[in-house]
């Protein structure tokens, strides 16, 4: 009779009830006696008995049913693609998951135990996993269809059951040998080539980790989202997917095997993150023992070449970010038995192996333009050089490319200066292998045209560094091949820097191919321990009652005294205020035991890393730009520590809300820069382009670098500076007034009063004030001009310059850019502006869609502009380096003339550059046309188009974004017309044939 029943509609619970309404229950140690088992032996009566809504137990014995037949036990195998088994999958996923998952999930004791493995078994195939994204594709569909009924809708709770079942199903490091297993039982050879292409294509296509990241967004807004689940992020499925194939290639795969694991490494890194596949590849088999390297080998073997060249490169870039990067340039203790370096060749001479594409890719990376590891430690050369210490013909090759490359006068003018240091060094390095395997050749080499030309394009070039690297290369090779008295010597005084000395010595440098046991413990020191969350205090433990005081013998009595004796300077204390923690209603949560302020470096790292407790991590953010300042000249405290706490500051969360967080967070940047320029100027500028930052953080770096810079050359002051200084070094107020006359403590007083917290904004203000300090002489010229297109075309907005800006008219009244020392300007030089300018064209050129298209998002290349502009606006006339720097940035403007179209604040940025490109080489605008006269062209020409086609109105103050434009495109255009007009004869050659 209950067989004729059949139910005519379905009820869903609201968000209100309780998950336990919709658990089936376990059944008791009673009921399981007289339980009702599937007895069947055939898919059909599984089939039949799955969609007769089986109780718990009887489901049981259906999934172990199925489950035997994965291991052989019956003809049946769920996993082989079958019209029976299409249909148990669908039955599974679509009734069975949402209605028993959940207790399916609570029954299980472990996560490789229980009955809900059972389940996942019977689904960890290619059709089972399809069936699951198919049905959260339609889930997501159906809850786009009502997005105000998510907290009540069915869809919300089957997409998280759903999310949680594909966790567990791709989990191991073996789960695609296993599918891949399932799929090559077949015997049909035409039906497993489809397979094939379909099991690639659903690892690879990213339509795992998008569904699934769409999914965990819909369930966590609307609260159903219990358990974590890694799926949807997609740096944890490319190391997923690096271990499978890590565990593929190392069970001893066959060739077909080898090959498949290829493929599926070359696409998987075109999803992104390739740095962390490469990483998990590397760190799995070139580790490991001989057999592993033997397979990564092979799976190179079986890449693509594109995909081999990108490999090697990324390689490459691991062993100079992991592992080489504790040396420096300037190491002068780098000697030639350095263990790791000859570690890092041999896993590189494993990886090139002796395939002629992958030798070519390392060639090219040494002798590239855009190669060479910029910015990178000699320690990265070393290695790759010494890959071809043994093949006479390839260092040659590399010698002859890199002294072609080192004399051209293009290169020399258009190339970033890192660049440049860095091919000077593999020139060198190969010059001395060149000696040893062959004299002759290098003798030969030195007598050649090429040689000479080189030598005498770099005497003979405009920048001190150009000059200094050709006096370096000539001295060092004539060295190796000329006799003492013989040999070429500039007897200058740069020729006897420790610099150039470290430069000469390169080409004594011998290193080989070693073991890779080096990297091997290097790696196993840098695996992050296992972090396990501290116990939180319970608020009621947490204070302990405090045990009354002792009762003694002696009794302390208030004796009144005359007030005519009291000192007139004591003031009293005024009254405590009452503490807001003592206001609450519950005792026990008063916290009594607040954390001290830390007073050394270590307790300041261990304060941020503090995640959980809200009293440190305000206390860490309060203190840490004082101390650091305070520490920064009492021995090495601050500079052994000064990368991690800039680590621990940059990627510093908001996760209290406090009060001026990303004030107190930039302040402390800032401080650990101004106390370490020439180590955490660099760090800074690799953390930007390398580091795995978001754009507010990466934004908050290049605010860091613009701001130091700008304190180092002393034109901003930080409020923290006279609260860093020591008590022990300020004099007491009543003997500070008797050494101090009355103006300068009045000065001292109102400066110490003007300094106020950075705004957020904090560059725009200074290019703001930068920019009216440029363009207010110009616009009293035109306002008191009569005639001219000049005058004309700045009429609309001269009144509102010179409201805005009282700065007297351009002559000799004009107050000039400030010269700062040589040292100050060298060191913003060479440890802030080149670091940036060198890698971001380097960025440009790498083959990262990712890093190109987070450089080229419209507000960080806005910041990244300003940010070189006030940098070399610090920097100032009277550096030595400057003609270097405003062909590196002149370039850098040029290049980015395309990203100006459709976005006024890019258009912006590239014209305050022009501004304070032009600014500081006002004193040499002849030296400027001679070097640059097609960029002065060029630029004129550009900025001519902007002035004309942007719109801007006689709006009055704050006329809009477009009037900012058209001020600075008017501002920059006449200078560059004055230039051109004083000096045509100059530019007269590169003028001709200019469209």
């Amino acid at each position: 009779m209950d067989q004729l029943f059949t139910p005519v509609s379905q009820t869903y619970r609201n968000s209100s009830q309780p998950d336990e309404l919709l658990k089936p229950s376990i059944p008791s140690k009673a009921a399981r006696e007289t339980r009702v088992e599937f007895h069947g032996s055939s898919p059909e009566q599984a089939l039949e008995a799955l969609r007769s809504q089986p109780n718990y137990d009887t489901l049981l014995s259906i999934l172990k049913y199925l489950q035997r037949g994965l291991q052989g036990k019956h003809a049946f195998d769920i996993r082989k693609p079958t019209p029976q088994s299409a249909q148990i999958i669908q039955v599974l996923v679509i009734e069975i998951v949402p209605n028993y998952w959940t207790v399916l999930r609570d029954a299980s004791t472990g996560r490789d135990r229980g009955d809900v493995d059972v389940l996942v078994s019977c689904l960890r195939s290619l059709p089972g996993i399809n069936a699951l994204l198919a049905y959260l594709r339609a889930l997501l569909k159906e809850t786009k269809t009502d997005p105000k009924a998510l907290g009540s809708s069915h869809a919300i709770f089957n997409s998280s059951f759903v999310l949680e079942l594909l966790s567990k199903l791709l989990y191991a490091d073996n789960d695609m040998r296993t599918i891949w297993d399932s799929i090559r039982l077949l015997d049909n050879s035409a039906q497993l080539r489809p397979m094939r292409q379909e099991f690639v294509s659903l690892f690879t296509s990213a339509k795992i980790v998008s569904l699934s990241a769409e999914a965990e967004d819909i369930c966590s807004q609307a609260g159903q989202l219990k358990h974590g689940v890694w799926t949807s992020n997609a740096k944890l499925y490319i190391d997923w997917l690096g271990r499978n194939v890590v565990d593929w290639a190392r069970s001893g795969a066959d060739e077909d095997d080898l090959k498949l694991c290829a493929e599926i490494t070359a696409r998987a890194g075109r999803l992104g993150n390739s740095e962390n596949l490469t990483s998990v590849l590397f760190a799995g088999l070139l580790l490991r023992d001989g057999n592993s390297q033997i397979a990564f080998t092979k799976l190179l073997d079986f890449s693509p070449p594109l995909e081999q060249r990108k490999i090697v490169n990324t390689v490459l870039k691991l062993l100079s970010d992991k592992y080489l990067n504790l040396k420096t340039q300037d190491d002068s203790s780098a000697t030639s038995d350095d263990p790791v370096i000859w570690a890092a060749s041999g896993a590189l001479r494993i990886v090139v192996g002796n395939d002629e594409t992958r030798k070519s890719s390392l060639v090219s990376w040494l002798t590239s333009g855009s190669g060479a590891g910029i910015g990178e430690s000699c320690s990265i050369r070393r290695a790759a050089v010494a890959v071809f210490a043994d093949d006479k013909e390839a260092m040659a090759v590399i010698l002859e490319k890199s002294l072609s490359q080192f004399g051209d006068q293009l290169y020399m003018k258009h190339s970033p200066l890192l660049q440049q240091d860095a091919h000077t060094q593999v020139l060198l390095l190969s010059a001395g292998y060149v000696h040893r395997l062959a004299p002759i050749k290098l003798t030969l080499l030195l007598r050649s045209s090429s040689y000479l030309k080189a030598i005498s394009n770099r005497i003979s070039a405009p920048q001190n560094r150009a000059r200094f690297l050709g006096m370096v290369v000539g001295e060092a090779l004539s060295g190796l091949v000329h006799s003492k008295e013989t040999k070429l010597d500039f007897k200058m005084d740069e020729m006897d820097t420790d610099e150039a000395e470290w430069y000469k010595s390169l080409i004594q440098i011998s290193d080989r191919v070693g073991p890779l046991d080096p990297l091997r413990e290097l790696f196993t020191s840098l695996k992050p321990a296992s972090k396990t969350k501290p116990a939180r205090r319970s608020k009621t433990s947490a204070q302990q009652p405090r045990k009354p005081p002792n009762q003694s013998e002696f009794v302390i009595e208030e004796i009144e005294d005359d007030e005519e004796g009291e000192d007139p300077d004591l003031v009293p204390y005024a009254k405590p205020d009452s503490d807001a923690e003592d206001s609450d209603d519950d005792p026990t949560l008063i916290n009594r035991n607040k954390p001290k302020a830390p007073v050394y470096i270590r307790d300041l790292l261990s304060y941020f890393r503090d995640m959980e407790n809200y009293d440190r991590q305000k206390l860490a953010l309060t203190t840490a730009p004082t101390l650091v300042r305070r520490k920064a000249n009492y021995g090495t405290e601050v500079s052994s520590h000064a990368e991690e706490l800039a680590t621990l500051l940059v990627g510093l969360q908001d996760k209290y809300d406090l009060d001026k967080f990303n004030d107190l967070r930039l302040q402390g940047m800032v401080a650990i820069v101004v106390v370490q320029p020439k180590k955490m100027g660099q760090w800074f500028a690799k953390t930007f382009f390398d580091g795995d930052y978001s754009l507010s953080q990466r934004a908050s770096v290049l605010v860091t670098l613009g701001l130091g810079g700008r304190e180092i050359a002393g034109f901003e002051t930080s409020e923290y500076v006279s609260a860093a200084q020591f008590a022990s070094k300020i004099l007491p107020e009543k003997v500070e007034k008797h050494y101090i006359t009355p103006s300068s403590s009045s000065r001292l007083q109102q400066s110490a009063s003007n300094l106020k917290p950075l705004p957020p904004n904090a560059l725009d203000n200074l290019t703001q004030s930068l920019s009216q300090t440029f363009l207010a002489p110009l616009a009293a010229e035109a306002a008191d001009a009569t005639t001219g297109p000049d005058a004309l075309k700045l009429s609309s907005f001269t009144s509102r310059l010179q409201a805005q800006s009282n700065t007297p008219t351009r002559g000799k009244n004009r107050p000039r850019t400030r010269a700062i020392p040589n040292t100050t300007a060298s060191l913003i030089a060479s440890s802030f502006f080149f670091p940036l300018t060198s890698r971001f064209q380097a960025a440009t050129h790498s083959a990262s869609a990712t890093a190109r298209g987070i450089l080229f998002q419209p507000y960080l290349l806005t910041l990244y502009l300003k940010t070189l502009a006030l940098l070399l606006h610090a920097a100032g006339p009277s550096t030595l380096a400057l003609p270097q720097m405003t062909a590196e940035f002149w370039d850098l403007l040029l290049s980015v003339r395309g990203q100006c179209v459709g976005d006024l604040s890019v258009t912006q940025a590239v014209l305050f550059g022009l501004v304070a490109l032009l600014d500081v080489n006002e004193t040499d605008m002849r030296g400027l046309c001679e070097r640059h006269g097609r960029e002065v062209v060029e630029s004129m020409e550009w900025v001519n188009s902007i002035f004309s086609n942007t719109r801007g109105g006689d709006t009055g103050e704050g006329g809009g974004e477009e009037n900012e434009v058209k001020m600075l495109a008017a501002g920059v255009l006449i200078r560059l017309r004055e230039a051109v007009d004083k000096y045509q004869a100059l530019l007269m050659g590169d003028m001709i044939g200019f469209t």
